[in-house]
């Protein structure tokens, strides 16, 4: 018969203070730091909070939530098979107008001009040593989309997942504090006082081809691209067809609800400290920084040339909302306007280069996939 001494001996050893590591322990710091960035600071929560939730339900010695057999193991192959990011994207097709982009086309080029931050992070990553396929996974982090990202380190470099979403998802959420400075570092004051003429309405006709349309393009133009873009349009159309409101109202509420659950708990417990606590995670966020950086310089830069040769005033603090955090990006342009002129209502141009940032980063995502994929 095990006396009580063996018995609380043997108790001992299965705890998990028993076999905890100054790594576990580390990376259960970095989730309760990141908990609180979501709580009390309202960083991005709606995916930071899962997502920190998930790096401390894996790091809990012993307890096996990633390792084989165990859930969150499972939740795992949504995102190592590519389903949870294309099923958000229907989600966020679903809530997004197109309208502003459709009644003044042009702010596409806006959206595609603060993509070049994918590429110029792309050719930086090479230059510290990742190879192509890991520094096409880290370029998309200057798209500034949660999901985009995800999907294309799913593809191209699935070992650096956790690090690429952390960075991604926090500088989405940092948005506010990192644009503003850029905006105003690059324009003048009159140029953020500037007043732009009311969009002009969209026929229903143009929002239901619209999605049609972009899934034909894009599909034949870059294919790698359809699971992103052809789940991005049926959200939308979903919303413009406005025959199928129980199909709008699960796409845009309870299956968007489960799946970013269910992505960002898997996301964060990949996060383990064998595979997080390393030199390259340092430099991922350090890139990811400068790409985002980048993508808003450029954004506003293009719309300075185009403000040039524009025949209606166009207001180049738009061009900072091409990068993808949608509506975030669009909210800072609208703030940094007011800033320099009360009356100015930037809100809804900044809608169209923020919406066709989505579209260009998930095509960029397709292009870098079909090139790079090992």
């Amino acid at each position: 018969m095990t006396n009580l001494g063996d018995a609380g001996g043997l108790f001992l050893r299965e705890t998990g203070f028993y076999a905890m590591r100054y790594g576990d322990l580390l990376m259960i710091a970095v989730a309760c730091l990141l908990l609180y960035l979501a709580l009390v600071k309202e960083f991005e929560p709606l995916l930071l909070l899962p997502i920190a939730f998930g790096m401390l339900l894996s790091n809990m010695p012993g307890g096996g939530m990633f390792d084989e057999g165990g859930l969150l193991y499972y939740f795992y192959f949504g995102v190592k098979f590519g389903i949870f990011p294309p099923v958000i994207f229907m989600g966020i097709g679903a809530l997004t107008d197109f309208g502003p982009l459709l009644a003044n086309p042009k702010t596409l080029l806006l959206g595609a001009a603060a993509q070049f931050a994918i590429f110029g992070a792309l050719i930086l990553s090479v230059l510290l040593g990742f190879n192509l396929p890991q520094a096409g996974a880290i370029g998309i982090i200057g798209g500034a989309d949660g999901p985009t990202a995800i999907y294309t380190a799913s593809k191209l470099a699935p070992e650096l997942l956790g690090p690429i979403a952390v960075a991604a998802y926090s500088y989405m959420a940092l948005v506010p504090m990192i644009q503003p400075p850029i905006m105003r570092a690059l324009t003048t004051k009159e140029e953020r006082a500037r007043v732009m003429l009311q969009l002009k309405p969209v026929p229903k006709t143009a929002r239901v081809l619209f999605p049609i349309v972009s899934t034909i393009l894009c599909g034949l133009i870059v294919p790698s691209a359809v699971p992103l873009i052809g789940m991005l349009m049926l959200g939308n159309l979903f919303r413009e067809a406005g025959l199928v409101d129980r199909l709008l109202r699960t796409s845009e509420g309870e299956l968007l609800n489960i799946v970013t659950i269910l992505l960002g708990t898997s996301v964060g417990a990949s996060m383990r400290a064998d595979t997080f606590l390393k030199l390259d995670t340092l430099g991922i966020l350090l890139l990811g920084f400068l790409a985002f950086s980048i993508g808003t310089a450029a954004g506003v830069l293009f719309g300075k040339v185009m403000a040039r040769f524009s025949k209606e005033p166009l207001n180049p603090l738009i061009g900072a909302a091409g990068v993808s955090a949608v509506p975030m990006a669009a909210r800072v342009v609208q703030k940094v306007g007011q800033e320099a002129n009360p009356q100015n209502h930037l809100l809804m141009h900044a809608m169209g280069p923020n919406v066709a940032g989505v579209i260009g980063s998930a095509v960029a995502a397709g292009v870098l996939i079909s090139l790079l994929r090992p």
